[in-house]
C-alpha cells in the first residue's frame, strides 16, 4: 500500500496555521498540483469538495475529498471519493514554544490491477507530502 508522511515546523502560531490548512480554497497557493477545489457542502466534519488535480499533459483528473474528521486546532482527516486512485490522508497538529508542527499523511489501498499503479502512486503521495514545505514558506513570509 502507497504511503508518505512528512512534518514541519511552521514558526507560526497554531491558530493560524490550521485555519489556513482548513480553508481549504487555500490549497491552490500551496499545492501547486490542485487545479480546482471548491466546497459544495458542509463544514468541518462531512465536508464534501469538489477537487480537479493537474494531471499528465495537461490532463485535468478529478479528485474530490471528503472530511471525515475536523477536530479544531488538533486534526482534519479527509478521504478522495473521485479520481482513479482514492487515497486518505490527515493533517496533525502540535503547538510548542509558538510553533505549529504539521504532519501530512497519506495512504492509498490499491486493488486489483491498480496495484502495478503502485510506484507511480507513492511517488506523486510523497511529492504531494513535501508541499507542507511550500506551506511553511508562505505561512513564515506572512504573505498568507
Amino acid at each position: 500500500m502507497p504511503s508518505a508522511q512528512h512534518t514541519v515546523t511552521i514558526e507560526r502560531p497554531l491558530h493560524e496555521v490550521f485555519a489556513f490548512v482548513a480553508d481549504r480554497d487555500n490549497d491552490p497557493r500551496w499545492r501547486p498540483g490542485v487545479a480546482e477545489i471548491e466546497r459544495v457542502s458542509g463544514e468541518g466534519t462531512g465536508a464534501k469538495y469538489r477537487q480537479v488535480m493537474k494531471g499528465p499533459m495537461g490532463r485535468k483528473i478529478p479528485a474530490d475529498i471528503e472530511i471525515t474528521r475536523f477536530e479544531i486546532g488538533k486534526r482534519i482527516e479527509f478521504k478522495t471519493t473521485e479520481g482513479p486512485v482514492r487515497p486518505t490522508g490527515s493533517y496533525d497538529f502540535v503547538e510548542e514554544g509558538g510553533a505549529t508542527h504539521v504532519t501530512l499523511a497519506l495512504d492509498a489501498g490499491l486493488e486489483g490491477a491498480k496495484k502495478l499503479m503502485g510506484p507511480m502512486v507513492g511517488s506523486s503521495m510523497r511529492s504531494e507530502v513535501q508541499n507542507l514545505d511550500r506551506l511553511k514558506q508562505i505561512l513564515e513570509s506572512g504573505s498568507a
